[in-house]
């Protein structure tokens, strides 16, 4: 099974940028979709973005398309997530997962412990 590691969150101000990192470890990374997740407090954890295993191909939760973008380099085994403009409703812990079938995590997927990002008005 593949383990994640997540890393990058952080307090930031309304408008500004933060970029999130996931490392994997095992080898069948790179033959994996990955995606990204968030839950906000008394909410449901959220599909945020995901990625294809070749990175080709990417697709977006509506509430940050424009804004976040996901890439992934499997020489290092980690999948990013840039944040840019981001608003004070993008508070949450984000949660890299994979392997994703479309929005969704495979049964046997794995999930990361989850990285904090605050974003103040």
């Amino acid at each position: 099974q593949v383990q994640l590691v997540e890393s990058g969150g952080g307090l930031v101000q309304a408008g500004g940028s933060l970029r999130l990192s996931c490392t994997a470890s095992g080898r069948t990374f790179s033959s994996y979709a990955m995606g990204w997740f968030r839950q906000a407090p008394g909410k449901d954890r959220e599909f945020v973005a995901g990625i294809t295993w070749s990175g080709l191909a990417t697709y977006y939760a509506d509430s940050v398309k424009g804004r976040f973008t996901i890439s992934r380099d499997n020489a290092k085994n980690t999948v990013y997530l840039q944040m840019n403009r981001l608003k004070p409703d993008d508070t949450a812990v984000y949660y890299c997962a994979g392997p994703v079938e479309g929005k969704k995590v495979a049964a046997f997927g794995s999930w990361g412990q989850g990285t904090q990002v605050t974003v103040s008005s």
